[in-house]
């Protein structure tokens, strides 16, 4: 048994069980105005975050660190290294900020105690999760995020379409989880290991049928648990619970496929075929989710879709081989989002008091064509200059640079509309220039903070290039129909499209009768 005394960085580790003591406190006191519950609630979480914060410190000042019992297929490990940290960092900060807002928006609920200790014992189940070192560890900690999340989404129990998106995410999450068993008892017959740390060793001298088996189950669970196409209905029904419950999906739940991914990145990057599934599951989804996201009347649910493109967008990084760029869109998107959650219901205020707008400037054809070519142009300016500085790029960093690029060209299409003011104009052109050195700068400091720690970009081989040329076209056509959509919206096939769209293609009601869902089901 290895058991390390309390140190900087292992502060972190105490951090779930400081929660979960919280959580087991407030459990005692399940209804309405539970005494000091949620004061106890938001200090719990605060104390995690700070415990976070020691963790990253001693990270840097002492480096990374594992504490360990067992050994075997029962090896109880957790790992404090720069994904860990940061991961939990993240997770303790989003989880403090939806724990604080929770003490007003549940203010008064019948089973307010109840929530809080759903909310603390749930966190505290991610933060074993984004530490784990071992593989016991990690199917435990995601089987037990799965069943705190399944009580958050029937927080509402009297409510059929909570019951049936509680029952779509336990059966998506639960096959999930199956995929990650599967995968560590493979990963240990391929291994004979059960530390994470020591499989991605191993993983460098190549893969057997086994790891080759168990990487495959990893990118199944990965696709599973990011709500990717087509089994993401179950993400965009979580409206049904509480907005902090949507909050807090980011805080490590919705986007622990990808964190899967980047921790085990050496044994995945091992597998051609395994990233090669990943571009493509990943480019799909996103490009799917980013068109349904456009016909959306409500805004949870336009941000629901907008969470299915961009977790679409970061198994398409973790595809291309892109680790530190993709880590950087977990840490991003996690606070964009969560904040987007909590401030969703202020936005709908402010834009229901705003005046009636004017006249939309929309862009004919050849102004499309101009803004799509000014793009390309800025560009291969941009990537020039920070090549020039910082050496030379990946192909997979320059096509996702493209990528882009296209939501750039949208975005000058707009400025260059013949009804366009001048303003406008000259704003869309600054966003665009910013929106261009933002990348590769932010590509640069994602490099330097977690290079180290994951695998290089791996070269571009015959597969690796057609998937890029496909993924540049995909996108691209998608981009030239969305900007020149405006000038067929009124067609009668359009409004059709926007139907089907706007449901998913139907894919989400599909699934429901295959399952039983329209059916139903007993409270919990």
């Amino acid at each position: 048994m290895d058991v390390l005394p309390v140190t900087l960085p292992t502060a972190p580790m105490i951090a779930p069980a400081v929660l979960l003591a919280a959580a087991l406190f407030a459990a005692t006191r399940p209804g309405r105005r539970p005494g000091a519950v949620p004061q106890l609630a938001e200090g719990a979480a605060l104390a995690a975050l700070g415990l976070a914060a020691i963790g990253v410190v001693g990270l840097l000042t002492a480096g990374a660190v594992t504490v360990s019992a067992g050994s075997g297929p029962a090896l109880l490990a957790l790992r404090l290294d720069a994904i860990a940290a940061t991961m939990a960092l993240l997770v303790a900060f989003v989880g403090w900020v939806v724990v604080r807002y929770s003490r007003r928006y549940l203010d008064g609920e019948a089973r307010e105690g109840r929530f809080h200790a759903l909310m603390l014992g749930t966190l505290a189940a991610v933060m074993v999760l984004v530490q784990a070192g071992s593989l016991a560890v990690l199917v435990a900690a995601l089987v037990a995020v799965g069943a705190g999340l399944r009580q958050l989404l029937l927080f509402y129990p009297e409510r059929p379409a909570a019951r049936r998106a509680a029952a779509k995410f336990t059966l998506v999450w639960g096959a999930g989880s199956l995929s990650v068993a599967g995968a560590a008892a493979l990963f240990w017959a391929a291994f004979g290991t059960a530390d994470l740390a020591a499989i991605s060793t191993a993983a460098g001298d190549g893969l057997t049928p086994a790891a080759q088996g168990a990487v495959a189950l990893l990118v199944l669970a990965a696709a599973l648990k990011t709500a990717a196409f087509p089994l993401h209905g179950w993400l965009t029904e979580v409206m049904e619970a509480p907005t902090p419950v949507s909050a807090l999906l980011h805080a490590g739940i919705v986007n622990a496929g990808g964190f899967l991914l980047i921790r085990m990145a050496e044994v995945v990057q091992a597998s051609p075929g395994a990233m090669a599934a990943l571009v493509m599951i990943g480019g799909l989804t996103a490009l799917f989710g980013a068109v349904v996201m456009l016909t959306q009347p409500a805004v949870k649910t336009a941000l629901a879709w907008s969470t299915v493109a961009q977790m679409g967008f970061m198994l398409l990084q973790c595809g291309l081989g892109l680790w530190a760029l993709a880590l950087l869109h977990i840490v991003a998107h996690s606070m964009y989002k969560a904040h987007a959650f909590l401030a969703s219901g202020g936005a709908v205020a402010a834009v229901d008091a705003a005046r009636r707008p004017g006249p939309v400037a929309v862009p004919g054809l050849g102004a499309v064509a101009r803004a799509f070519l000014i793009a390309l142009v800025l560009y291969a300016a941009v990537a020039a200059g920070f090549t020039a500085l910082a050496g030379e790029k990946s192909p997979q960093a320059l096509a996702l640079g493209a990528l882009l690029v296209f939501g750039v060209a949208y975005l000058v299409a707009q400025g260059l509309a013949d009804a366009a003011p001048a303003a406008l104009t000259q704003r869309t052109a600054a966003a665009s220039v910013a929106a261009a050195v933002a990348y590769f700068a932010f590509h640069q400091i994602a490099g330097v903070v977690w290079g180290a720690a994951l695998p290089a970009v791996p070269q571009a081989g015959a597969l690796e290039w057609a998937l890029i040329v496909l993924a540049i076209l995909s996108f691209g056509l998608v981009a030239i129909a969305q900007a020149l959509f405006p000038l067929w919206a009124h067609h009668p096939a359009a409004a059709g499209l926007r139907v089907h769209l706007s449901n998913g293609l139907y894919l989400n009601a599909t699934l429901d009768r295959l399952i039983g869902g329209f059916r139903a089901v007993r409270k919990s």
